[in-house]
């Protein structure tokens, strides 16, 4: 017997216990809305999403070609269009997640308007986006599953047994556009306390990857910004145990906890760190503070700061914004330091905010690491912010030079220009960037691999290409050929957009609670059917 037939079993012996109240239930109506929502709860999608990234972890480190990924969505219709498509493409979702970029929330879904990713937007929008995506994804599946019992129905009455036990075990077996979401936490919007208020609604709402960065909350930057100032560490592993608290108190006790580092682009500190002894974590902090040696007091001038820095006396470089400054050069060893820190203290996962997309770069770091935690690995942000094109065209030229190959007919300064599209250095280049995430876990210790607002940029192409079109000489072919052409074509669900938004299901469960005094969508004046 499938699941969906114990399903109808179990509710039958539900209603006649009601002797006879439930008369207006149809088992089967039942049966059908219960396996189309499998989560009833947010938490119920985080326990069900850590066991699934925990699996998926343990894949990596056996073998690291079994890296995953993700795209950013800022919306919960992006997010569960990209589920749909890769379920479509592929199969199977596996290895697939979603992110959640604050950048996005800032720029997109905060009610002051478009913000900068400076941690100014609402905290709320975030569980808020997360709960959002969630919507969308059980709404997947339920329209999704919607098609496949209506195609169940009409096997059944046309006496088609080998096409209902097709569409049975299409039902049992069938994978839900539910997966995990690693969602951006920014710098914890505050305080420790605040950090763990917050983080409870973020998994409430389904977060079961929570990523944490070690920036001062109150002037928290993009990471891809100039400005950056770090926390000691002290202050971050606070943050690190609130968030764990907030998961085992809601019992995802498998919940994953990713720590970013943006030491090695933030130059600046608000605070000395404690230290009690030589070498403890506030030492090794306060040893990459910038500072000249003093001799005496005399060197000593009013309102300056001294501390003993490797057992001699520092007075450091403060600024007029009364930050003071690590030395220039010094960004990796605290990479290195934040990173084995963090991960022999609570966190399960690495972020390395970088300047470009370089594979030894990260890997050079990621084997210090490794050498005092083996199974250190990374979640790594495949930024928009690099100019892809002209990183990996500067690579390749650099590896030709210093091969000995002759790059003469190149200038690496305009390796961008359209001139070299067609040249054997952008056809190398563009190998590499296609390789990059295979190369990069496969060296690198990089887990999982993202895009952290991809689908900002995609609205912004899409839309000004339709604009361009519609309103000039293509008129209304602009949206014909170049949109719902392709949508019919490609196979795109969204053409029949009535149907997505849930009018069909709407119908069923109309027609499941007044029978035939049900007033439906979809009859034969509903356009809809002109997509076949």
């Amino acid at each position: 017997m499938s699941a969906f037939q114990d399903e109808i079993k179990a509710i039958t012996q539900l209603r006649e216990a009601q002797s006879g109240k439930w008369e207006g239930i149809n088992p089967r109506h039942a049966a059908r809305m219960r396996l189309q929502n499998r989560f009833n709860t947010g938490l119920d999608i985080a326990r069900y999403t850590a066991r699934i990234m925990r699996e998926d972890m343990a894949a990596y480190d056996a073998d690291s070609s079994q890296y995953t990924q993700s795209l950013g969505c800022w919306h919960g219709f992006i997010g569960q269009q990209k589920l749909i498509s890769i379920k479509k493409h592929f199969g199977s979702t596996k290895g697939r997640y979603l992110y959640l970029s604050g950048w996005m929330v800032a720029a997109l879904r905060s009610e002051f308007g478009p913000l900068p990713d400076q941690s100014m937007h609402e905290k709320t929008s975030v569980p808020a986006l997360i709960e959002e995506l969630y919507t969308f994804l059980k709404q997947a599946d339920a329209w999704e599953l919607n098609h496949l019992f209506r195609d169940l129905e009409e096997a059944q009455q046309a006496g088609n047994e080998v096409k209902v036990k097709e569409l049975e075990g299409k039902i049992d077996n069938f994978e839900t556009h539910v997966v995990p979401i690693i969602a951006d936490i920014d710098a914890g919007f505050g305080n420790e306390e605040a950090t763990y208020l917050l983080a409870k609604k973020m998994i409430e709402a389904g977060a079961c990857a929570i990523q944490l960065e070690n920036q001062v909350s109150d002037v928290k930057q993009c990471g891809h910004q100039d400005g950056k100032v770090t926390v000691p560490h002290a202050d971050f592993l606070a943050k690190i145990n609130a968030v764990r608290y907030a998961f085992l108190e809601l019992g995802v006790n498998d919940g994953i906890i990713v720590a970013r580092t943006d030491s090695l682009g933030a130059g600046l500190t608000q605070q000395i760190a404690v230290t009690n002894e030589p070498g403890d974590l506030g030492d090794q902090y306060n040893s990459f503070l910038d500072g000249d040696e003093i001799a005496s007091a005399s060197d000593i001038n009013n309102g300056d700061v001294v501390i003993k820095q490797n057992g001699k006396l520092v007075k450091l470089k403060r600024l007029a914004s009364s930050l003071y400054q690590f030395r220039k050069g010094s960004g990796e060893d605290r990479v290195v330091l934040d990173c084995i820190t963090s991960l022999q203290h609570g966190a399960d996962l690495l972020w390395i905010e970088t300047e470009k997309p370089h594979v030894g770069q990260i890997a050079s770091m990621v084997n210090r690491i490794r050498e005092a935690v083996p199974d250190a690995k990374l979640v790594y942000n495949n930024s928009p912010s690099f100019n892809w094109t002209l990183n990996f065209r500067q690579q390749v030229f650099d590896a030709w030079q210093q091969e000995g190959k002759d790059v003469s007919a190149y200038d690496r300064a305009d390796l961008m220009s359209v001139e070299y599209d067609d040249s054997e250095l952008a056809a190398e280049a563009d190998r590499w960037t296609r390789n990059f995430q295979k190369d990069a876990s496969r060296e690198a210790g990089i887990f999982h691999h993202l895009i952290t607002l991809p689908t900002y940029h995609t609205a912004a192409l899409s839309t000004d290409n339709l604009a361009k079109g519609y309103f000039g000489d293509e008129g209304m072919l602009a949206y014909v050929a170049g949109v719902q052409r392709r949508e019919i074509r490609e196979g795109i669900a969204t053409v029949k957009h009535q149907d997505m938004a849930g009018s069909n299901l709407g119908d069923d469960h109309k027609e499941f609670f007044s029978g035939e005094g049900a007033l439906k969508a979809g009859g034969k004046d509903n356009t809809m059917g002109q997509f076949g």
